[in-house]
């Protein structure tokens, strides 16, 4: 038996599968990374950043990047270029503000941990978003063989 997927693909479905993707890969390096940091530096609170809040918000976050990066294709001619900027202006602001966050107010240690641990994962999330969307939407290969 022969399966034969080959159907047209639109831009929405390219958008919305391409984030889905990226953004299992974004998962995994961020729950790596969330490993070997604790592990390192025995890092007290998982309120906020935890193995199942990673997993259940990049997850839910990258499919809305999707239908985002749709919108910027469907409304600009040079939508790829335009996304890149916009999303890496916002991780830019994100690192910004995360440099000056406080968790706890007594504690700079704690502090100082919350920020390196959030700190890369941001940027982790916005690199991925960013530059890997739109690089692999316009992959032909990617295209092809994953959509």
């Amino acid at each position: 038996m022969n399966y034969s997927y080959d159907f047209p693909k639109s831009k929405f479905y390219q958008s919305i599968m391409t984030a889905f993707f990226v953004g299992f890969f974004a998962t995994v390096v961020c729950l790596i990374y969330n490993v070997i940091f604790r592990t390192k530096t025995v890092f007290p609170l998982s309120d906020f950043i935890n193995v199942s809040s990673l997993i259940f918000l990049i997850n839910l976050l990258f499919p809305i990047i999707g239908i985002i990066h749709y919108g910027f294709v469907a409304a600009f001619k040079k939508a790829e270029i335009v996304f890149v900027i916009v999303f890496l202006a916002l991780t830019a602001f994100l690192v910004w503000r995360i440099a000056s966050m406080h968790r706890t107010e007594n504690n700079q240690l704690v502090n100082m941990e919350f920020r390196q641990l959030l700190l890369p994962i941001v940027l982790i999330l916005g690199i991925s978003a960013g530059v890997f969307v739109p690089l692999l939407y316009r992959n032909r290969k990617f295209r092809d063989s994953v959509l």
